[in-house]
């Protein structure tokens, strides 16, 4: 099945900061923006606890404080789709999460392309000299920071193009 990311940019909530998150099936990585929505840095990595039929467990409780501490305007959840755009099971896991923050707070959540993100974050921690070992403390972080980083780039892209003339 093709699942179709949202578009950078579209239905923009305006200037604010940005949550980024990157789902898994043991943690969730978390990143932010800064206010001006230009840089993302990492936040936090969360043990996974809330399946799909149970109720919101510590997990989303803290993805719901982050959305308030960070008065975030837009979260922006990675998307695991294989790189001929079809989705995997993790779609599922990365929709269900996105639903219950939509559904405690009132701020826009969208999904992005996330293929390689993981990828691209190991290499990144490899270079800075971080081991396996520790790399595997922030893998989810780096991640998230890699998901949002691309969202804010496309966001700035597209508001350029599309600014009144």
């Amino acid at each position: 099945m093709k699942v179709q990311p949202d578009r950078p940019g579209v239905d923009d909530p305006g200037a604010g900061r940005r949550l980024g998150v990157d789902v898994g099936t043991v943690r969730i990585g978390v990143a932010s923006s800064d206010r001006g929505a230009l840089l993302a840095t990492p936040v936090e990595t969360i043990t996974r606890v809330t399946g799909f039929k149970d109720r919101d467990g510590a997990d989303i409780d803290r993805l719901v404080e982050l959305v308030d501490q960070y008065e975030a305007v837009e979260v922006v959840v990675g998307l695991p789709r294989d790189l001929k755009g079809n989705g995997s099971a993790s779609v599922k896991h990365a929709k269900e999460i996105g639903f219950r923050i939509s559904r405690r707070r009132d701020v826009a959540v969208r999904f992005a392309d996330e293929r390689l993100s993981t990828v691209a974050a190991t290499h990144a921690l490899r270079s800075s000299g971080v081991s396996e070992k520790a790399g595997r403390q922030v893998i989810d972080q780096a991640a998230a920071v890699e998901i949002l980083q691309s969202w804010l780039d496309g966001r700035a892209n597209y508001l350029k193009e599309n600014e009144p003339q």
